[in-house]
């Protein structure tokens, strides 16, 4: 039987669609809400890549605030949710959104600023001193404004103060973005700034930005990781989901994050609760 070139051709091209659909059919992935911090501190970078190479799930990571994160979630457009707002996610698991919440990790928070100091916050461990300080001498200040779990601490902390914080205020600047922007604001502002530890060491665009303050216990910064009630979204991919949660919060997935460093220093410590 005679075969022309072009028919062989063709059966060819259509048994590598085939394939390719397969393997296509067979690629598992998933959607993570998360914060800006986990992405721009580079930890992702460092630990999905070993997740895949252990389950083959590609994870694909959407990186705002955590309010946005949270909303994405309450939208049904993530599998899983990886934020750093405990009431928040508390309040996410209450409204149905989420059937549990597992800590996973933590850093703190550190508060930055120029190393003129204007304010003269420097070596101070008491956060509410040095916001009231800063509100005193009316020194700038730059705030994410984007409803991340770094802008809910520091709204607590201006509250605990006794300091009302406004866009009004020369002094006080929104500026909606995620903490590498906002850092990048506050090192041409030589203004000050609260940050995740964690990007800030990994941060380049210094300046003359300096960490003023740390060490208090209030400045304690807590991540959680949720599934995405598949009850509420059907379309959630729980299996997958919650073998991520499973891995990251296992022996294995917990030495991982303890083993990503920047400059010989720990970003992240794991303190799972199941």
């Amino acid at each position: 039987m005679k075969f022309s070139f072009n028919r062989i051709l063709a059966t060819a091209i259509t048994a590598l669609a085939l394939l390719g659909n397969a393997a296509f059919a067979q690629e598992k992935s998933i959607v993570l809400s998360s914060t800006t911090s986990t992405e721009q501190s580079g930890l992702f970078g460092f630990i999905l890549p070993i997740f895949k190479m252990k389950t083959g799930i590609e994870v694909k990571v959407v990186a705002v605030g955590t309010g946005q994160a949270l909303d994405i979630g309450r939208r049904g457009d993530a599998d899983v949710v990886f934020v750093h707002d405990k009431p928040a996610e508390e309040k996410f698991v209450s409204e149905g959104y989420a059937t549990k919440r597992i800590e996973v990790m933590y850093n703190d928070f550190v508060l930055i600023g120029p190393k003129s100091d204007p304010a003269k916050i420097a070596g101070g461990k008491d956060i509410k001193t040095a916001f009231q300080k800063i509100a005193t001498a009316q020194a700038p200040f730059v705030s994410r404004g984007d409803k991340s779990g770094t802008h809910a601490a520091e709204l607590r902390y201006w509250k605990d103060s006794g300091v009302a914080v406004a866009p009004t205020l020369t002094w006080y600047k929104e500026t909606g973005s995620g903490m590498g922007p906002a850092l990048n604001t506050a090192s041409a502002m030589n203004g000050y700034i609260l940050a995740d530890r964690a990007t800030w060491l990994s941060f380049k665009n210094r300046g003359d930005l300096v960490i003023l303050v740390q060490g208090d216990p209030k400045l304690f910064n807590q991540y959680g990781v949720m599934l995405v009630n598949p009850a509420k979204f059907p379309h959630v991919k729980k299996a997958e989901g919650q073998e991520f949660i499973d891995w990251i919060t296992s022996k294995n997935g917990q030495d991982v994050i303890a083993s990503y460093q920047i400059g010989g220093e720990q970003l992240f410590f794991p303190n799972a609760k199941k």
